[in-house]
């Protein structure tokens, strides 16, 4: 394959349960990532949950990072709210310091934020958007990085504040050819199991690309692959991606 060997980081988005609910592979998929985005208790996840999460995450050696979206626990945060600038810049702070406060109680240190779901949505083709993220993000602190959408505004936003960026794309999700991801409510949106994504992530992570939905391929330079941790069989996926990649000679770290 074309582009040579190179390192790429494995994030997953984890501790969405709440509750009496129980969402994701949790326990099989964080010792298969290098890092994690916590579910912040806003759409999902709640304070027991986020320490468990985070204690695993440090078992298992993967950095942690905050996983903040829209307030909408019963939406699981795939519903874009209206919110005014100041109110979710306040609310995307709030939700990073509660997970920084736990991640420091049990001794690790924050060293992400991403985005969740509809926020992340819109904040990558919105800068009206981006901007309260990415100043939430550093006025807690300058040292965080900023996980967005390859290619998109939110990551120009986010560098326009200052902070470093990590470039991401999807291993599980279905691509648009104008670089944006194809809709939960389309077909398409999750590729069909492990081999898939397998495929996919050595796309991208070796050869900086993507073969989008209609067939066409997508240059994709990227910095971390995600796998979502509510996907179908979402810890085969992840075991899937990574002997792929390792087959590949691709190193698989955080940054």
């Amino acid at each position: 394959m074309a582009g040579g060997a190179r390192a790429i980081d494995l994030n997953a988005d984890v501790g969405e349960s709440f509750g009496a609910y129980r969402i994701g592979e949790d326990e099989a998929l964080i010792p298969l990532v290098t890092s994690v985005n916590v579910a912040c208790g806003f759409h999902a996840g709640d304070p027991l949950v986020i320490e468990r999460t985070i204690r695993r995450a440090v078992e298992a050696g993967a950095a942690v990072g905050a996983h903040p979206g829209y307030p909408d626990l019963a939406g699981f945060g795939r519903r874009a709210l209206s919110m005014k600038p100041d109110e979710l810049e306040s609310a995307v702070l709030y939700q990073i310091a509660a997970v920084a406060g736990i991640a420091r109680a049990v001794g690790t240190e924050l060293r992400h934020v991403k985005a969740h779901g509809a926020l992340y949505n819109r904040a990558a083709r919105d800068p009206g958007v981006a901007r309260p993220i990415a100043r939430a993000v550093r006025r807690f602190s300058g040292e965080l990085v900023f996980v967005g959408l390859a290619g998109s505004v939110m990551n120009e936003v986010a560098r326009d504040e200052g902070l470093t960026v990590a470039e991401e794309a999807f291993a599980d999700r279905g691509y648009r050819s104008d670089g944006t991801l194809v809709s939960r409510d389309e077909p398409g949106a999750i590729l069909p199991g492990p081999a898939e994504t397998a495929e996919q992530a050595v796309a991208i992570a070796l050869d900086r690309r993507v073969r989008t939905v209609d067939g066409r391929w997508l240059e994709l330079p990227a910095d971390t692959l995600c796998l979502h941790g509510d996907s179908p069989r979402a810890a085969d996926r992840a075991s899937a991606v990574r002997a792929a990649l390792a087959a590949a000679g691709v190193d698989v770290r955080a940054r």
